[in-house]
């Protein structure tokens, strides 16, 4: 189901394209994750249990300090610029990068119905894990480099590409790997998304009920004038030095809501 490298090049470079963040600005909605709370209007996350694959959080790698460094003080800026409220920040220390999604939400509670779900969705991955450790072993680290924020329906982040078609090639195969299983399937666990690779710096939350009514005439429209910060925030980003992710080990997790990713010791990884 994923695209072959020179393909999702081509994609996410589009989704990185001034004219691309207008016409996604126009179709953006509350995320359900986070609800309003409190008098303050504070919106604080909602349960939205499952497992994911993942590069380990922030709070957990010290290989790619520099880069999350940066990404902090993106995240930061990205704040000050848009509309208040409009973005529901996630913590830094839970940045990651999502190498492939399990299960979540309504699939998640149904397959915990079955008591042996949990361990035989443990054992399986880290039998996969294992088959897979002499494909992904190669002298070159898998680097993915920052191309620019992505908006998409409900969240917000910057999205990646890997550097070479090397690296690309063994992250699909990894994917494959998963997605393919025939023990997986029958626990319910389905590729539902193409990949593209990302972090996620927010959630949407207050969306403007103007967003898409017409400007005033001489006026640019508030999606207009989003899309306008938006391209201003990634030519100063981009216009440092370039930020690369590197892709050292992915993991297991678990999730109860979109704040926190959590494992046990012996839950499986496998190193790139």
């Amino acid at each position: 189901m994923d695209d072959h490298y020179q393909a999702y090049v081509n994609r996410v470079v589009r989704i990185t394209l001034p004219e691309t963040y207008e016409s996604q600005l126009q179709h953006i909605q509350e995320s359900p994750k986070f609800k309003l709370t409190g008098a303050g209007g504070d919106r604080q996350p909602v349960p939205f249990p499952g497992y994911t694959i993942i590069t380990p959080t922030w709070e957990d790698e010290s290989n790619n300090a520099h880069f999350y460094t940066n990404l902090k003080d993106y995240q930061h800026q990205l704040l000050q610029q848009l509309t208040p409220g409009l973005v529901v920040p996630v913590p830094p220390e839970s940045f990651h990068l999502t190498v492939a999604d399990l299960i979540w939400d309504s699939g998640y509670r149904h397959a915990m119905e079955n008591p042996e779900f949990e361990p035989r969705l443990r054992e399986r991955i880290a039998q996969i894990f294992q088959q897979c450790k002499s494909l992904m072993v190669s002298d070159h680290p898998i680097r993915l480099q920052l191309l620019g924020i992505v908006v998409m329906p409900r969240a917000i982040g910057v999205c990646l590409a890997p550097k070479e078609e090397s690296s690309y090639e063994r992250l699909s195969e990894f994917r494959r790997a998963i997605y393919q299983d025939a023990d997986l399937v029958a626990l319910g666990i389905e590729q539902q998304y193409h990949f593209t690779a990302h972090v996620t710096l927010g959630y949407f939350g207050d969306v403007p009920a103007n967003l898409n009514q017409e400007p005033v005439p001489g006026e640019a429209s508030l999606a207009s004038r989003l899309s306008q910060t938006l391209t201003e925030l990634n030519h100063r980003w981009l216009e440092s030095e370039p930020q690369e992710l590197y892709v050292h080990r992915a993991e297991l997790r678990k999730f109860e809501d979109m704040t926190r990713y959590f494992r046990e010791p012996d839950w499986a990884t496998i190193d790139f």
